[in-house]
């Protein structure tokens, strides 16, 4: 799996960092999303999902 993040969808809610901040960062200039690992594995894997799931801006997906 590997997770995909639009930056140009990205309003830079911090959803992802809360879900997970092994997984995800924010750009100190203008808040959009950082991915700090895009092949989870193990307990991450649902962590990344749920990050997707809770993406206001849809920025961010999963490429099977």
């Amino acid at each position: 799996m590997k997770i995909i993040a639009d930056t140009g969808k990205c309003v830079g809610a911090g959803q992802c960092v809360l879900t997970e901040p092994a997984l995800f960062d924010q750009s100190e200039d203008d808040g959009t999303v950082i991915v700090l690992d895009d092949q989870p594995t193990g307990e991450l894997v649902e962590k990344a999902r749920e990050a997707v799931h809770v993406c206001p801006s849809q920025a961010l997906s999963l490429q099977e």
